[in-house]
């Protein structure tokens, strides 16, 4: 079923799937039975709670973690900055490719003091790039820090007994973009945090998730109430993380990392040859190689074109698109993501990002390649840049 949007098509699900049809009426029907406290005693509030445990299995049974292992948060950036308080005052190392809520925030907690912490995502929400991270997990276990680097000394924040398995540096991946678009083991993957956003994958904005490994350190960056055993204070969010239960459910009965696999690659893969045929001077930005990148999104420079005005042409042809991260919207400055990969500002700026869901279809191409030649071939008309 085709969501009710008051557009043609839609290609910008790396920035947010719209809310799936049956978690809207999930949260509509959580509003009236689960609307008490989660943390209170009387029995509303344990009817609360158990909906905020199911969403804690289901998500834990995704990945492979302990249910306790999983934190409800407002969403991926929050949970980032926790990861990355934590080790306030230690070396961070991150890419240049990370999401501005892991670079921002390692700019202004990050030292030169052990433990490290790796901060790497598994997949880039631009360029839709799978990063090797059993490359970056043997860099950080080759690390020998010390049990204690006096910044973790015999208890954590919330007064328990700090237990570390890891002497070398730990290792945190931001996994937003991943979840339901290709399998995820965390045991497999090595890590000690990882990072969700409920609006990924159908499910409610507001609400995200944070993976941390039994026994790794962990500073709150809320603080101020017994949640989430002492590791995130705020009332629960229950309306909102039932949203998010359903939208795990559908992503684990449906598999949707197949579906993604089968058949949102093939639209994806089709846009990108027609682009490159049909559109003088225009590249991709994203490897198409399998197992390289993600198989909902591309990544594409049109010469002598101007990103936003792409943008603001297909939209008034009824095709949505991004010049890149939705977080980054109305800066000026090119992506530095592309920078990073390319080095090229005219690259950069003239990138524009298709992203799928699984509710897109061929005529949706069609679509596309209906207008796009002819915007691209207006604005190299009259750029200043020689084709």
């Amino acid at each position: 079923m085709r969501y009710n949007l008051n557009i043609m098509v839609y290609l910008d699900y790396a920035a947010t799937v719209p809310l799936l049809p049956e978690v809207r009426e999930a949260m509509r029907k959580a509003e009236e039975k689960f609307f008490a406290n989660a943390s209170a005693l009387h029995t509303p509030g344990h009817l609360a709670m158990n909906e905020v445990e199911k969403t804690r299995e289901l998500l834990a049974k995704l990945i492979n973690a302990e249910p306790e292992e999983i934190i409800f948060t407002s969403g991926a950036s929050e949970s980032n900055n926790t990861v990355i308080r934590t080790f306030e005052g230690c070396q961070i190392e991150t890419s240049p490719l990370e999401h501005h809520s892991i670079i921002e925030a390692a700019r202004v907690y990050a030292s030169d003091k052990l433990p490290k912490l790796y901060s790497y995502m598994l997949a880039n929400n631009e360029t839709g790039e799978i990063l090797d991270l059993d490359e970056i997990r043997k860099k950080a276990t080759k690390i020998q820090a010390p049990a204690s680097s006096g910044l973790f000394e015999a208890k954590n924040d919330w007064g328990k007994p700090l237990v570390t398995e890891r002497r070398g540096a730990y290792l945190h991946s931001d996994l937003t973009q991943a979840l339901g678009k290709i399998p995820i083991d965390v045991k497999r993957l090595g890590l000690d945090y990882a990072t969700f956003s409920a609006h990924k994958i159908g499910g409610p904005v507001g609400v995200g998730a944070l993976y941390v490994r039994k026994g790794v350190p962990l500073k709150p960056l809320i603080i101020g109430g017994n949640q989430e055993n002492k590791r995130r204070g705020g009332t629960y969010n229950t309306v909102g993380i039932v949203g998010f239960g359903v939208a795990l459910e559908k992503v684990l009965h449906e598999k949707s990392w197949e579906i993604y696999d089968l058949e949102v690659r093939k639209l994806r893969d089709n846009l990108a040859w027609r682009i490159l045929n049909e559109i003088p001077g225009s590249s991709l930005n994203t490897d198409l190689g399998y197992g390289k990148s993600l198989p909902n999104i591309l990544n594409a420079s049109f010469r002598a074109a101007e990103g936003e005005s792409i943008q603001l042409y297909l939209d008034a042809e009824g095709v949505v698109v991004s010049t890149g991260s939705a977080c980054a919207a109305g800066d000026t400055k090119p992506s530095h993501v592309l920078m990073a990969k390319t080095g090229d500002a005219e690259v950069a700026h003239s990138s524009i990002r298709f992203s799928f869901g699984t509710d897109n279809t061929e005529a949706d191409i069609e679509k596309v390649m209906a207008v796009l030649p002819g915007i691209i071939d207006r604005l190299q008309k009259i750029s200043t840049i020689k084709m």
